[in-house]
């Protein structure tokens, strides 16, 4: 059995070759550009949704609050009315993404310790390259990207993103794969 300490390596490499190939897929290709429309109007949206100080969280319009809610007359007639909205609402000010950055790399590197969680005890030392890929692809295109299926199932997001940021996820578990497959202990 192959020890989850001996792989502090491909863990390591595989989330900084993630992070990587993440900046080059959503900052230089133009991939991922089309995933949020403008609204109409948007200077004249902004500034009435500013007047309300909507504190940042997420939030749907109307919302029913429970079940019985949902069966509500007015509820009905304002979700009949539109418009129907689920956003997310940022705290206001300069643009940062250095604690976005942070997390993501901690989340890559959570995939990469749950990929070698599942492959250590499942694989001995010297196993071939591709069954090592092969395992270690699966745990990580689902960690990567199965759970934003149902974004666009229960949210309505857009297939079209959802699918790009699957193809993103699967991307990533080949990077993961194949850096576990490189340096799996002999």
């Amino acid at each position: 059995m192959v020890s989850i300490a001996s792989l502090w390596l491909p863990i390591l490499l595989s989330a900084v070759f993630i992070f990587f190939a993440s900046f080059l897929v959503h900052m230089v290709l133009p991939f991922h550009r089309g995933d949020f429309r403008g609204v109409p109007k948007e200077d004249e949206v902004m500034a009435a949704l500013r007047g309300f100080g909507i504190p940042p969280g997420d939030y749907m319009v109307p919302r029913a609050g429970g079940p019985q809610g949902m069966k509500d007359p007015k509820f009905i007639e304002k979700h009949r009315l539109g418009p129907v909205i689920v956003m997310t609402v940022f705290p206001p000010g300069p643009l940062t993404m250095g604690p976005q950055l942070a997390q993501w790399f901690g989340f890559c590197l959570l995939v990469g310790l749950f990929s070698a969680c599942i492959a250590a005890p499942a694989l001995p030392p010297g196993s071939s390259y591709l069954h090592v890929f092969h395992l270690v692809d699966s745990v990580a295109f689902a960690g990567y990207a199965l759970a934003l299926l149902q974004n666009s199932i229960w949210y309505r997001r857009s297939w079209g993103s959802t699918l790009r940021h699957a193809a993103d996820g699967l991307l990533y578990g080949l990077l993961t794969a194949g850096t576990f497959g490189w340096l799996w202990p002999r």
